[in-house]
């Protein structure tokens, strides 16, 4: 056990994009697993390999790099579901987002035509809840 843990010692480890990487392997496998191309399905060792890769790399800087690259792309749209679902689960709140700054506010429901105030920028709207 101390061997193994001396040759981890200085390694990068796991990020999100390994996990993405690992996720997108297991998919590509279930797929090719219903292909009659046989080939095909060492495809999901790609990746698979290039996340061992980066898991067993001492090149801690680079990927890092790579890692926020990734988180980059996948932010928007993790920001865009966390919006979405939160406004969906909200029963008695609605979301409105200012026209100035766009900044995202939250205002009772069942209220009818309200002026908002934005907390941000003081910019007064008026909408129906």
């Amino acid at each position: 056990m101390d061997r193994i843990a001396r040759f981890l010692y200085g390694r990068y480890g796991s990020d999100q994009l390994n996990i993405a990487l690992i996720i997108f392997s297991l998919v590509i496998s279930i797929v090719m697993r219903f292909t009659p191309v046989w080939y095909l399905g060492y495809l999901c060792y790609i990746p698979l390999g290039f996340s061992v890769f980066r898991m067993l790399s001492r090149n801690i800087e680079a990927r890092r790099k790579e890692n926020l690259m990734f988180l980059k792309i996948v932010w928007p749209f993790k920001n865009w579901t966390q919006y979405t679902s939160r406004k969906v689960k909200d029963k008695t709140h609605k979301y409105y987002k200012c026209p100035k700054c766009k900044a995202v506010l939250r205002v009772p429901k069942g209220r009818g035509k309200i002026q908002i105030t934005c907390t941000k920028c003081k910019h007064e709207f008026i909408k129906k809840t």
